[in-house]
């Protein structure tokens, strides 16, 4: 696979209450490209946080389906989820705060 941008990786941070307790433990999760492995993945936080990324755990989550009538439809497209764990004393500054 051919090399993909750090900002091409990373699409978001995901900003849940699940999430901002797992802020407590150095752990930061991401929405991420489908495609993207976890070394592209830890490669891209180091690189746009400059910080030092212990461990990288990823999620495909299911897309979300609704009813039209009888149909089945796609509400939200699949994706991918990833929590990044960074070194020990080690901050990433844009979920502080929200």
């Amino acid at each position: 696979m051919g090399e993909m941008s750090p900002y091409r990786v990373v699409k978001r941070p995901v900003i849940t209450e699940k999430s901002n307790i797992a802020t407590e433990h150095s752990q930061y999760t991401f929405e991420v490209d489908r495609k993207a492995n976890k070394t592209q993945i830890r490669d891209a936080i180091q690189h746009i946080f400059k910080v030092d990324v212990v461990g990288v755990r990823v999620i495909n989550m299911a897309p979300k389906y609704g009813r039209w009538g009888r149909k089945r439809v796609k509400r939200n497209p699949a994706w991918k989820k990833a929590v990044v764990t960074v070194a020990e004393g080690q901050r990433i500054e844009i979920f502080e705060g929200v």
